[in-house]
C-alpha cells in the first residue's frame, strides 16, 4: 500500500537530518540512493540498480550510477561537481537504451544538491538535500502519485492506442481473436493502469515481465494466466507456496478477472510491444480519451484516423454544465458556510443517477463522475476547512461509480467503459489521497458502473435503472441518415415509432428522444442529447416533435443551435450538430446558446421558450405538405439515371462516342449536377426518353448501352430496380419537363456564404444525386 503525503514528508525530513548533517562519500553512494527510495515507501532493489552497464553515445562501454527502466535515471557526482555536465552524461547513456527503457526522469546529485529533470514535461528543479522534505510531490512518480493534466491531443493517449493496436493485431494473427481478444485487452489496460498510479505497487507488473517471462515471450502466455488467476483470488485463498513476486500484487475482484480465459501465444516481438506499453507513463492516461481511442484502433478503418472519434471534454461540457452541473455548484455555493445543509447537499450528490442509453466506452460517464467527484472535494474541503483530522476518508467518500448506468450495442465499447470508469475513480480517490494527506484505494472493487451489452432501442431502460430512482439521461446517439440505416436499424426506427406517420424520414438519433420522452414521462428526470441538426429542421422537426410535444408533452429547457461537432485530430470529420435538454415538466430560466459562427464559441441568451427550431418562440411544428402554399412552381429533385454509367459521359467520352456513333449526336445533353454546377465542369447524358424504335435499331452503340443498363436493372436485388428492365432507354427516375428553370445543388461548401443557384435551359437535364430542380415557366 502507497504512503500518505504525511508519512512522506516525515521520512523526507528524517533524510535530509541525517544526510545534510554529515559528508559522505562515494562509497556510500548505495546506502544514499537505498536510503532516498525508503522515503517513498519503494524498495531500490526492487525497481532499480546500480552499475547498469550501456553503449554510450561514443561507443565506449558506460555504467548508469542508478537505473529504473523506463522510469528514472539517476547520475551521482561527488560534492561540488558540475551538476549540468553530470546531466550531458546521463543523456549520453540514451542511444544504447531500448526504446521502452529510455527514462522518463533524469535526477542527479552530489550528496549536497538534488537537481530533477522532467523530460516529458521539459521542467527542472534544483534543492539542496536538506530541502527535500519541501520537495516530495516532485517524487510522486515514485510512490505512484502524480497530479495529471489531460491534453485532448496528448500523444501518451495516441501512443498507448497505438502499442495495445499492434498487439490486438499480433494475437488476433495467431488466432486469439472475438470475445476472449476483447476481455484480455481490456484486462491489460487495467493492469498497465494500476502498475503506473498505485493500485498496484510501482511498476510491480512490469518488473514482472522483466524477471518472470522469457526473452522469446515462450512462457509469457501462461504467465499471464497464472497472473490474471492471482489478481482474481483474495490474499487468503492464494497458495501458501506461491511465487513472492505474484503474491505481492492484490485481489482486485469485480469480475474483471473471473472468466477464464484460453492461454494466449506470444513471442518476442509481442513481449516487446507489451514491454514498451508499460513503459509508458499510463498516470498520464485519461480514461475518456482513452477508452474512445482504445475502441478505435480495434477498427483498422478508423486506426487511419486515430483521435477522430472521441467526443472532447469541451463538447461534452457544453451538454452537461447546463443540465445539471452549473446548477450543482451554484447549490454548493449557496450552502458551502452552513454545515448542515453542506452535509445535505453532499448526501444529495450520492443519490443523483445517471444513464447514458448510448455510452460508446463511456466519454459522458466518465466526465460526469470526474466532475461530481471533484465538487464532492470541495464539499469536503469546506466541511474540513478547520484542518478537523480525519481518521478513515472511505467514510467521509460518498460518491461511487455504481451511480452510472449505460446501454452499448458493441460489447467491446462496453467492457471499456466499466473499466474506464474503475480507473476515473482511482484518479480522483489519489485526488482525495493528496488533498487528506492518507492513502485511498478501492481494493477489491465491490461496486462498479452498471453497463448493458445490448441494443438500446430494443431494451427496457427500465430494467437497466428504475425512472423512480434516475436523475439525469445524458449522451451521444449514433447519428445514421434515413439512407444510411442498415436493414436492423430501419426495423429498430419501426420498432420504437410504431405507427407514427412518416417516421421512416428520421434520423436514427430521433429514435433515443421518442425512448427518452416516453421513460420520463410523469418524472423529474432530465435529459440532454447531442444530435445532428436535421431532427431541428426541415420535414424530421414537424413528425419527431410532433409527437414529443403533444404526446409526451415535452418541454426544452436548453439548447446549443447548430455548431460544428469535431476535436482537435488530424482526419477529422465535421458534422454539424446540435444539444437539446429536455424534461416533462417546464422552467422559468432557459438558456439558447447562439453561434453567429458554427466554428466560434456560443453566447448565451436567458429565453422564455424555446421551440423545436431551436428559437425563442411558441411551441409549434410546421407539417410536411405537399403542396406550396400559394401559386407559385414546384420544387423537386432531379432525375436519377439508375444505369451504372451508361448513359454518362465526360467531355472526352462524349467525343469518342460521337465518333463511333454520328448519329447519336441529336440524344446526348448535358447533365448537371452540383459538382459540374459549381465548379464549371461538364458533364453528358444519353437521353433517349422520346427516341423511336425504328431510330434506336440504327444506332447499335447506343443498343449496347441500353442492353448494359437492362442487366443491370434486372440482376439488381431491388424489386423495384427489377421492375426498370422493362424500360431500359429511360433513366430510373424523370422528373424533367419542357421548361426551362431554377437549378439548387443539393450539396455545397460550408464556406459559402450564401447558396448558389443558376437558370438553366429546358435543354440540360438535372440530376437527382446532387441536385435540386425548381421548375419555372
Amino acid at each position: 500500500m502507497a504512503l500518505s503525503w504525511n508519512e512522506i514528508k516525515d521520512r523526507a525530513l528524517k533524510f535530509s537530518n541525517e544526510w545534510a548533517a554529515e559528508t559522505k562519500e562515494r562509497a556510500e553512494k548505495d546506502s544514499f540512493w537505498n536510503d532516498f527510495f525508503n522515503v517513498f515507501g519503494i524498495s531500490r532493489r526492487r525497481v532499480a540498480t546500480f552499475e547498469e552497464p550501456v553503449k554510450k553515445l561514443s561507443g565506449n562501454q558506460g555504467f548508469i550510477d542508478l537505473f529504473w527502466k523506463g522510469t528514472l535515471l539517476v547520475e551521482h557526482k561527488s560534492k561540488g561537481k558540475n551538476l549540468d555536465k553530470a546531466y550531458e552524461q546521463a543523456t549520453d547513456y540514451f542511444p544504447g537504451l531500448k526504446e521502452h527503457e529510455l527514462p522518463k526522469y533524469i535526477l542527479v546529485s552530489d550528496f549536497d544538491k538534488i537537481k530533477l529533470f522532467d523530460l516529458d514535461e521539459g521542467t527542472e528543479h534544483e534543492f539542496s538535500v536538506s530541502e527535500l522534505y519541501k520537495n516530495v510531490k516532485l517524487f510522486g512518480f515514485i510512490a505512484g502519485y502524480q497530479k495529471r493534466t489531460f491534453k485532448e491531443e496528448d500523444p501518451v493517449n495516441i501512443k498507448a492506442a497505438e502499442l495495445m493496436g499492434k498487439l490486438h493485431d499480433q494475437l488476433e494473427a495467431f488466432g486469439y481473436e472475438g470475445h476472449h481478444l476483447e476481455v484480455y485487452l481490456v484486462r491489460l489496460l487495467f493492469i498497465l493502469f494500476a502498475d503506473d498510479t498505485s493500485i498496484f505497487e510501482k511498476d510491480t507488473f512490469k518488473e514482472f515481465l522483466y524477471q518472470k517471462t522469457n526473452e522469446d515471450g515462450s512462457n509469457l502466455g501462461s504467465a499471464m494466466a497464472e497472473f490474471f488467476q492471482v489478481l482474481n483470488t483474495p490474499k487468503e485463498k492464494r497458495y501458501t507456496n506461491l511465487d513472492e513476486h505474484l503474491d505481492q500484487f492484490p485481489y482486485v475482484n469485480g469480475k474483471l478477472f473471473q472468466e477464464m480465459l484460453p492461454i494466449a501465444a506470444f513471442n518476442s516481438k509481442m513481449r516487446s510491444i507489451l514491454l514498451e506499453a508499460a513503459g509508458l507513463d499510463w498516470g498520464k492516461i485519461s480514461p475518456a480519451i482513452f477508452g474512445s481511442l482504445f475502441q478505435s484502433v480495434m477498427n483498422p478503418i478508423e486506426r487511419r484516423n486515430l483521435g477522430a472519434h472521441y467526443t472532447s471534454e469541451k463538447n461534452i461540457f457544453k451538454l452537461i454544465k447546463p443540465l445539471f452541473l452549473d446548477e450543482l455548484w451554484e447549490e454548493f455555493e449557496k450552502v458551502k458556510s452552513n454545515s448542515k445543509k453542506l452535509k445535505e447537499f453532499h448526501y444529495k450528490l450520492s443519490t443523483l443517477k445517471f444513464l447514458d442509453p448510448a455510452c460508446g466506452s463511456g466519454n459522458f460517464l466518465i466526465i460526469t463522475y470526474r466532475e461530481l467527484r471533484l465538487l464532492e472535494i470541495a464539499v469536503l474541503r469546506a466541511l474540513f476547512k478547520h484542518g478537523e483530522q480525519v481518521l478513515d476518508v472511505s467514510s467521509i467518500l460518498w460518491l461511487d461509480v455504481d451511480q452510472f448506468y449505460g446501454i452499448e450495442y458493441d460489447e467491446f465499447a462496453a467492457k471499456i467503459a466499466e473499466v474506464a470508469m474503475w480507473l476515473i475513480d482511482h484518479q480522483m480517490n489519489m485526488l482525495v489521497s493528496e488533498e487528506f494527506g492518507q492513502y485511498f484505494a478501492r481494493l477489491p472493487l465491490k461496486k462498479a458502473a452498471k453497463i448493458v451489452h445490448g441494443n438500446s432501442l430494443r431494451i427496457n431502460w427500465e430494467d437497466v435503472v428504475s425512472k423512480t430512482a434516475l436523475s439525469y439521461i445524458i449522451g451521444n446517439p449514433p447519428f445514421l441518415g434515413k439512407s444510411n440505416q442498415n436493414t436492423t436499424q430501419k426495423e429498430d426506427m419501426k420498432l420504437v415509432f410504431g405507427k407514427v406517420k412518416g417516421a421512416g424520414v428520421l434520423d436514427y438519433v430521433a429514435a433515443w428522444y421518442y425512448k427518452a420522452a416516453q421513460y420520463i414521462k410523469e418524472t423529474n428526470i432530465k435529459t440532454g442529447f447531442v444530435s445532428t441538426n436535421s431532427i431541428t429542421q426541415g420535414e424530421q422537426t414537424g413528425i419527431l416533435w410532433n409527437e414529443l410535444l403533444n404526446n409526451y408533452k415535452v418541454k426544452i429547457h436548453f439548447a446549443h443551435t447548430t455548431f460544428n461537432w469535431t476535436n482537435e485530430a488530424k482526419g477529422k470529420a465535421a458534422v454539424h450538430c446540435v444539444i437539446i435538454g429536455f424534461a416533462n415538466f417546464d422552467i422559468k430560466n432557459k438558456s439558447l446558446f447562439i453561434y453567429d459562427d458554427i466554428k466560434e464559441e456560443p453566447y448565451e441568451r436567458a429565453v422564455k421558450n424555446i421551440n423545436p427550431y431551436l428559437v425563442e418562440a411558441n411551441d409549434l411544428v410546421i407539417l410536411k405538405r405537399r403542396k406550396p402554399i400559394c401559386n407559385v412552381s414546384k420544387i423537386s429533385f432531379g432525375s436519377m439515371p439508375n444505369d451504372g454509367g451508361n448513359f454518362l459521359f465526360t467531355d472526352e467520352e462524349k467525343d469518342e462516342f460521337i465518333h463511333l456513333e454520328p448519329n447519336a449526336i441529336n440524344f446526348i445533353k448535358p447533365l448537371i449536377s452540383a459538382h459540374e454546377f459549381l465548379n464549371g465542369k461538364n458533364r453528358w447524358c444519353l437521353w433517349l426518353k422520346d427516341i423511336k424504335p425504328s431510330d434506336l435499331r440504327t444506332l447499335k452503340e447506343v443498343q449496347k448501352r441500353v442492353e448494359n443498363v437492362k442487366n443491370l436493372r434486372l440482376n439488381s436485388s431491388r424489386a423495384a430496380t427489377q421492375k426498370l428492365a422493362a424500360f431500359p432507354t429511360l433513366f430510373g427516375e424523370i422528373r424533367h419537363s419542357d421548361n426551362d428553370y431554377i437549378l439548387i445543388p443539393l450539396h455545397s461548401s460550408e464556406n459559402r456564404a450564401y447558396i448558389p443557384m443558376g437558370f438553366k435551359s429546358k435543354n440540360e437535364i438535372a440530376n437527382i444525386l446532387n441536385t435540386f430542380r425548381f421548375s419555372g415557366t
